[in-house]
């Protein structure tokens, strides 16, 4: 049995997180839940599952949920989510908070002996080397929750990082794989979001369609993997039924396929080396009839490139692309910025910013805040609303 802290549990990966407990009561439990707003969702979840504290961002909401449920404690707010991540009895806490909110949780969980299950690209793109080196000293283990890392994670078994010759990120091409460049400024919200493979969150979602969302996952995998970012690959693979490849020094290569069910790689984070029985997961070979594979167009998706760039000058350049590109994907939800603007913005960003090497957090921090506020001005956006 692993008991289990899950920050993010009204979003798409916690509410998938949620389905793995209902399938595996004898082997998870839920022992402290978060929530963002969704009082609503986070309420059901406590009724089902009683853990031992619960947290949601707003203190008015937290004072609501108290007089909900006795014998459960209530917390709120960055405070909530500490207290979740350093919670006693549990073993591992997974971090599904968009955006930049987990880090701080996650160096609070490793530090207190927890192992982290990372379904937040943001810890190891921001402060990966920080992350993994703070994990190395108390002896947890960092695990991927993100299918394509997942996969990796499957295929290399713990072999050495001298065995690996590349990490191939597969990627399903989003839904403007075969829509021309010169249609691209065109593009709305709504058709953004129309994601061909899998069913996620709306910054996840724009994301893929721009392929940050891969680029994102190329420098994680540099982290959590100890390889070198010139030996992480991308390729499209519009069925993402294989999930990565790992190249090993012999030519050999290994992947991890099957339907795309987020449950799956959520619940091998939340169980590994055991693999639990369920029949959640459904993979016909036949019915698929073949894979293809193809490779990324970097001019139609600058986003890779820059992604290579920010991970391979790194210090505080990652941090930048993705706060950038965090305030960009809102320009374009709130249609003040073009789909080609997102990437515009991010490589203006990344042009202004003076990198420091070996950031500790709070230059990392400050790396984050200033790229927010020069990409709102890269956008002609007004200050944000406190």
């Amino acid at each position: 049995m692993k008991n289990v802290v899950l920050l993010g549990s009204t979003g798409s990966i916690g509410t998938s997180t949620v389905k793995v407990a209902e399938d595996l009561p004898d082997d998870i439990r839920l022992v402290g839940l978060a929530a963002g707003g969704n009082a609503e969702l986070l309420a059901g979840q406590v009724r089902k599952f009683r853990p031992e504290l619960i947290s949601i961002a707003s203190p008015e909401k937290a004072a609501e949920l108290r007089t909900q449920f006795d014998g459960i404690r209530v917390a709120s707010g960055e405070e909530g989510l500490l207290e979740l991540a350093t919670l006693p009895s549990a073993d591992i806490v997974l971090i599904a908070i968009v955006g930049t909110a987990g880090l701080k949780p996650a160096l609070a969980a490793i530090r207190a002996g927890k192992d982290i299950a990372v379904a937040s690209k943001e810890i190891l793109v921001m402060a990966g080397e920080i992350v993994m080196a703070e994990a190395r000293k108390h002896g947890v283990r960092v695990l991927p929750v993100d299918s394509e890392h997942s996969a990796i994670f499957q295929c290399l078994d713990g072999r050495e990082p001298e065995s690996v010759r590349r990490l191939i990120l597969t990627a399903s091409g989003g839904p403007f794989r075969e829509t021309p460049a010169g249609q691209f400024a065109d593009i709305t919200v709504e058709q953004a979001l129309k994601h061909p493979s899998w069913a996620m969150g709306r910054k996840i979602t724009i994301d893929s369609a721009t392929m940050f969302n891969k680029g994102l996952e190329m420098i994680e995998a540099r982290w959590l993997f100890g390889i070198p970012m010139p030996q992480v690959d991308v390729v499209v693979h519009p069925q993402s039924v294989v999930h990565s490849m790992v190249e090993f020094v012999d030519g050999s290569i290994l992947s991890q396929l099957s339907t795309p069910d987020m449950c799956l790689p959520i619940q091998y984070a939340l169980t590994c080396p055991s693999r639990a029985a369920s029949e959640r997961v459904q993979t016909n070979l036949a019915a698929l009839g073949r894979l293809d594979f193809e490779a990324p167009d970097l001019a139609k998706f600058p986003a890779l490139g820059q992604a290579r760039r920010a991970g391979e000058i790194d210090g505080t350049l990652p941090a930048v692309l993705n706060a950038a590109n965090e305030v960009a994907v809102d320009a374009f939800c709130d249609r003040q910025t073009s789909f080609p603007g997102i990437s515009d913005a991010v490589g203006q960003v990344m042009d202004r910013h003076e990198v420091i090497g070996q950031p500790s957090l709070e230059q990392i921090l400050q790396a984050d805040a200033w790229a927010r506020e020069a990409a709102r001005d890269v956008l002609g956006l007004g200050q944000p609303t406190p």
